[in-house]
C-alpha cells in the first residue's frame, strides 16, 4: 500500500484529544475534534469521488472558514487530488470578480468547483465563462452524519485516504492579483514538507503547541502556515474569519492566554489596528504571556506598527521577542527567512539606495528598545535561513550577477521549498517574479546586513497591500482615464518610500487639475496606506524597451537617482 504524505497521514489516525475551534458569530467557539474533522474529510472525499474527481485532478474551493471548508480541503487531499483555493468577493463589483475567477478557472481547468451557497451564483457565472460544464458542488453533507463505512477493497470510492499520484502537486496557489493577471504556483508535496520543517524551526514549535489565526484560507499565509501545517501537526487550532477579527481584534488576542495558542501569523497592519481598536479596559482582561511567536509578513513589515503594539500590549504580558518578521512568497511555498529575537532594525540612507551598490546604514537599534514612529525610515531584519533548512539566498544586481553583503539588489532564493514553476506556462517577464534554472528570482529588492535579510519590497511591477498583490499595469489604464490622457502616456511603478509601500505615477503631461483626480482614484483603489508619488514630465518620461514594453524597474531606479526631467510631488 502506498504511503500517505506527512501532511495527510493524520487522516488515518487523528489525535483524539485535540482539534479545531471555529469562531461563531455570537462570540463563542465550536469545537471540532480531529476524529470528527477526519470523518468530515472522508465524507467530502466520498462525495467528490462520486462527482467525478480522481487522484491528480484539480479541485477549486470557494468557501469561507468553517467546518465545510476544512472538510473539503482535506477531502481533496484524501482523494490524492490538488487543492486550489479561490478568493471570495471583496470590494470589487460582481462583474470584476467573475472576470478574475474566470481567468483562474481557465488556467486551473478543475475537475470540480466546490462553492458554499452564498458564492454559488458567482461561481456558476465564472464556470460558464470559462467553458466548464455543470454547476458548483455544494458540500452540504460534510457537517452532518457519521463517516461512511468503507467496504473492504473500495478505497477512495468510499472516502479512504489515498496517496497522490507520483509527480502530482499538492496545491495550485494562484497569486491574488487583479483582473487578467492571476498566475498559479505549482506547490509540490516535497515543497510543503520542506517548508513545514523550516517554519517549525523558525517559530520554535514543539508538540502540544497551539495556533490561532484569522487569516483567510485562500491566501498562502493563512492556508499553509496557519491551517495545513498546524492540522498536519495535530495541534490545537483556533480559527476565525477576517471579518470577525476586524469586528473584534481582542477576540484573536484572547487566544494567547497560557495553555491556549502559542503561535500565530499576521500582516503588520493587524498590530496597528489592534492597538487602535482594543480598549484599555478590554486589554486589562487579557493575558498574552502564553504568546511565544507570531510570524509577520504578507506585506512590507512596518516596524512602527510592531513597536506601537508591543508598547500597547506589554501590560498584558506581550513581549516584542514574540515577533518573527518573515520574508516569504507563494513561489517558495511560503517562508524563506524569519527574524529571531532580539530583532534588529536599521535606517538606511534612502536617497543613496541604488541597485548593485553598497547600502549606507545610518542607524541601528533593537526593536524592543526603540519607539519607532511611522515614516521614520526604519527597516526590520527578516533573519536568515537557519542551518539545516537547505535554503540559499543571493542578492543580484541588474545584470543578474551576485553582489556582496551590504549591497542592494534583487533577492534570489533556491532550495527544497522553491516551487516547480507556474501553471500553464504563465511565466513572468524580466521584471516579475520568475524561475531561472531552478532559482526563484523574486523581483523584490533587499540587502544583507549583519547576517540578516532586509527587504525593501517590489522593484517596479507590483506591491503587496494587506496580503493582496496589486499589479501596477492594471492601474495604468485607470490612471490615464482619470487624467484624461491616452493610455500610453501614463504608467505606475511600485516603490518603497522610506519603509512604506507605495506607487509612483509617471504621466507625460504638465501638472494640472488631473493630479487630484488621479489621487482620488488611487486612494479608492489602494486605500490610505500606500505612499503616492506623482511624476509629471514631457514625452519620453516613460522608458520603454525597443519592443515598446515599459521598463518599470529602470524608471524606479531613475526616480531613486533623481535622473528624470520632471516635476515630482509626494503625497
Amino acid at each position: 500500500m502506498a504511503v500517505l504524505p506527512p501532511l495527510t497521514a493524520w487522516l488515518t489516525d487523528p489525535h483524539p484529544g485535540r482539534g479545531v475551534r471555529l469562531a461563531d458569530d455570537s462570540g463563542g467557539w465550536s469545537y471540532v475534534p480531529y476524529p470528527e474533522l477526519a470523518a468530515a474529510a472522508r465524507r467530502a472525499a466520498a462525495g467528490m469521488r462520486s462527482a467525478g474527481v480522481r487522484p491528480g485532478d484539480v479541485v477549486c474551493l470557494l468557501m469561507p472558514t468553517g467546518l465545510p471548508c476544512l472538510g473539503a480541503l482535506f477531502g481533496v487531499w484524501a482523494l490524492g487530488a490538488t487543492i486550489s483555493p479561490l478568493p471570495p468577493p471583496s470590494f470589487q463589483t460582481d462583474d470584476a470578480y467573475v472576470e478574475h475567477i474566470t481567468a483562474v478557472l481557465e488556467q486551473a481547468a478543475p475537475a470540480l468547483v466546490v462553492a458554499s451557497g452564498e458564492f454559488g451564483d458567482l461561481a456558476a457565472r465564472a464556470m460558464t465563462r470559462a467553458g466548464l460544464p455543470g454547476r458548483p458542488w455544494t458540500p452540504q453533507e460534510i457537517t452532518a452524519g457519521a463517516a461512511p463505512e468503507v467496504p473492504e477493497g473500495q478505497g477512495s470510492a468510499a472516502g479512504r485516504p489515498v496517496a497522490p499520484p507520483a509527480g502530482s502537486i499538492a496545491l495550485l496557489q494562484f497569486t491574488s492579483g487583479s483582473t487578467g493577471r492571476p498566475r498559479g504556483v505549482r506547490v509540490s508535496w516535497r515543497n510543503l514538507t520542506a517548508n513545514r520543517a523550516l517554519q517549525s524551526r523558525l517559530i520554535g514549535w514543539k508538540d502540544g503547541d497551539g495556533f490561532a489565526s484569522w487569516l483567510p484560507l485562500h491566501h498562502d499565509m493563512g492556508l499553509i502556515g496557519c491551517c495545513l501545517f498546524p492540522v498536519a501537526s495535530q495541534s490545537d487550532l483556533w480559527l476565525m474569519r477576517p471579518d470577525q477579527f476586524i469586528r473584534d481584534p481582542a477576540r484573536w488576542l484572547a487566544c494567547f492566554a497560557p495553555g491556549r495558542a502559542a503561535h500565530s501569523a499576521a500582516p503588520s497592519f493587524a498590530f496597528a489596528y489592534a492597538a487602535r481598536r482594543v480598549r484599555p479596559r478590554r486589554l486589562d482582561e487579557l493575558d498574552l504571556s502564553g504568546w511565544r511567536s507570531v510570524c509577520v509578513g504578507a506585506e512590507a513589515v512596518d516596524p512602527a506598527a510592531l513597536s506601537a503594539f508591543a508598547r500597547f500590549a506589554a501590560p498584558a504580558g506581550f513581549s516584542a521577542d514574540a515577533y518573527v518578521p518573515s520574508y516569504g512568497l507563494a513561489e517558495n511555498t511560503l517562508a524563506v527567512t524569519g527574524g529571531a529575537a532580539p530583532l534588529l532594525i536599521v535606517r538606511p540612507d534612502w536617497a543613496a539606495l541604488r541597485i548593485g551598490r553598497a547600502v549606507t546604514v545610518e542607524d541601528t537599534a533593537r526593536l524592543a528598545d526603540a519607539a519607532v514612529e511611522p515614516g521614520s525610515g526604519w527597516l526590520v531584519g527578516h533573519g536568515f535561513p537557519q542551518d539545516g533548512d537547505g535554503v540559499a539566498v543571493r542578492i543580484l544586481d541588474a545584470a543578474g550577477d551576485p553582489v556582496p553583503a551590504g549591497h542592494l539588489g534583487e533577492i534570489a532564493v533556491s532550495g527544497a521549498s522553491v516551487a516547480p514553476g507556474y501553471h500553464a506556462g504563465r511565466e513572468g517577464g524580466p521584471d516579475a517574479t520568475r524561475f531561472v534554472d531552478g532559482e526563484l528570482r523574486t523581483a523584490d529588492a533587499g540587502f544583507l546586513h549583519d547576517g540578516q535579510l532586509f527587504v525593501l519590497g517590489r522593484m517596479g511591477d507590483s506591491l503587496k497591500l494587506r496580503g493582496r498583490s496589486v499589479y501596477v499595469d492594471d492601474l495604468d489604464a485607470k490612471v490615464a482615464a482619470a487624467a484624461g490622457l491616452d493610455r500610453d502616456r501614463a504608467a505606475v511603478v511600485a516603490l518603497n518610500d522610506r519603509g512604506r509601500a507605495g506607487v509612483a505615477v509617471f504621466v507625460e503631461a504638465a501638472p494640472g487639475p488631473w493630479t487630484e483626480k488621479v489621487t482620488d482614484m488611487l486612494r479608492a483603489e489602494l486605500g490610505p496606506e500606500p505612499a503616492l508619488t506623482l511624476v509629471a514630465g514631457r514625452r519620453g518620461l516613460l522608458k520603454r524597451t525597443t519592443s515598446g514594453k515599459l521598463r518599470r524597474r529602470h524608471m524606479w531606479q531613475l526616480l531613486q537617482e533623481g535622473g528624470l526631467e520632471s516635476v515630482t510631488t509626494r503625497l
